[in-house]
């Protein structure tokens, strides 16, 4: 699903969810088509400038499935940040963090990623306080792991947990202030 309203093609929209979204909603962040997890959406402006103005720095963790059996030594380098192409740029991605994790539960992906059985996979949590195009696939295929997966589980303490695919989960102002630490 594409994390806008407009459509582009064929492919389903925030517009296709089972939700009556007020007319001045509209998505705080973006996630490409190939990658799911957390959306916020608001009407408030200062909280979207808040969350997308890379001064205030708000924390975002991403469940990462990678090709291969990741290494502790490409989890440090990610750790201590990488340098990645942007815009046909090189850039210097900040410090994150970045664990070996458990295949997490998550709600079964449609399409399901490619299978290979002669070629292992492994999981990676990794949080960030920067968020340019691509960079999590960007950053884990630089250290030798291409993305297959990416799930952003977490911005700050709102998390998807016990979420399915497609669901909408109203929050008041004071539990989203409180979720993003801005209170």
């Amino acid at each position: 699903m594409l994390s806008q309203f407009s459509r582009e093609g064929d492919k389903p929209t925030l517009a296709d969810l089972n939700f009556d979204f007020p007319k001045d909603i509209y998505p705080v962040g973006r996630l490409d088509a190939d990658s799911e997890g957390l959306l916020l959406l608001t009407n408030d402006k200062l909280l979207n400038h808040r969350l997308l103005n890379p001064k205030f720095r708000h924390n975002r963790t991403y469940y990462v499935q990678v090709e291969g059996a990741l290494t502790d030594e490409a989890c440090r380098q990610l750790t201590e940040g990488v340098t990645i192409s942007v815009d046909s740029k090189r850039y210097d991605t900040l410090p994150a963090t970045a664990l070996t994790i458990a295949e997490p539960i998550l709600p079964e992906r449609n399409p399901p990623i490619r299978y290979r059985a002669s070629i292992s996979t492994s999981w990676l949590s990794i949080s960030l306080h920067e968020g340019k195009n691509r960079q999590v696939r960007k950053m884990t295929a630089t250290v030798g792991f291409p993305t297959l997966r990416l799930v952003r589980w977490a911005i700050e303490t709102l998390t998807a947990e016990g979420m399915e695919s497609g669901e909408v989960r109203e929050l008041s102002r004071t539990e989203v202030l409180r979720g993003l630490r801005l209170s």
